[in-house]
């Protein structure tokens, strides 16, 4: 294994999850707490304990994604028989500008059905109950993961090398947007418009307020980008319109909950 590329990887994968959660955590829990509190799609903050456990899971699990593109990517032995090509002309531009789409929802069915899986009853408590210990998730929660889940987290990597043709710039987007989409489904606002819930194209899409649903009550929205899969199964929490209602039309003068 060659430990420069390990470390490049690491710093790598460690700056991204720095740079997309700290300063949304920053703008949200520091900066403008007093003034946004109401907002909050629980009220309470979570306490400081709270942020320092998913921060050490979280560096575990960045320790751990690292190890994919190593094996994978930069082992001559290995990366001939993947799906990476370095040459955009090596397929189409359409095919070029499609992979995004389909890398999404490729991960989406991955992640929903091995939450499904993670919510049995052995493997939760002894796996996923790590990052259900945030019931009230932050910025920081993103990839607070057991080390076993982080592991088949990691999957997707493999799973993208040896089915469809991927481009270092696919891979490059796909995880700064999962990263980003991971980081507003664990903010604890909801970022988009009232009525988005409802909207033709909303109501497919994964919101912060459904996925704190699903660390506030244990049970239902296992999506990660759309619900499309929840509302498939039926899983989807029969709340949730009414909870991302009340959230987008919370006022300051009308809110009574005093900030914790």
């Amino acid at each position: 294994m060659s430990w420069d590329k390990f470390v490049w990887l690491l710093l790598d994968n460690a700056d991204k999850y720095f740079l997309i959660a700290g300063p949304v955590f920053l703008v949200f829990y520091i900066l403008l707490r007093k003034r946004i509190y109401f907002k909050k799609i629980q009220i309470k903050f979570p306490k400081t304990k709270d942020y320092v456990r998913e921060l050490i899971y979280s560096t575990i699990s960045i320790i751990i994604f690292s190890f994919p593109a190593l094996l994978l990517l930069y082992n001559p032995s290995i990366r001939p028989h993947t799906t990476f090509y370095k040459h955009i002309d090596q397929h189409s531009a359409v095919y070029f500008f499609l992979a995004f789409p389909l890398m999404l929802l490729i991960h989406d069915s991955y992640f929903y059905w091995a939450h499904r899986l993670m919510h049995h009853p052995v493997l939760f408590r002894k796996i996923h109950l790590v990052h259900h210990k945030s019931t009230n998730p932050s910025p920081w929660a993103a990839y607070a993961f057991h080390p076993f889940e982080a592991i088949a987290e990691s999957l997707i990597f493999p799973i993208f090398l040896f089915t469809i043709p991927v481009h270092s710039i696919h891979l490059m987007i796909f995880f700064i947007f999962s990263l980003t989409y991971n980081v507003y489904g664990h903010l604890g606002f909801e970022i988009f418009p009232g009525k988005f819930n409802k909207h033709w194209f909303g109501k497919w899409m994964n919101t912060s307020v459904c996925h704190n649903q699903h660390h506030q009550f244990f049970k239902g929205n296992y999506g990660l980008y759309f619900t499309i899969w929840d509302r498939l199964m039926g899983t989807l929490r029969p709340d949730y319109d009414s909870a991302y209602e009340e959230v987008k039309s919370r006022n300051n003068n009308k809110q009574e909950t005093k900030l914790s």
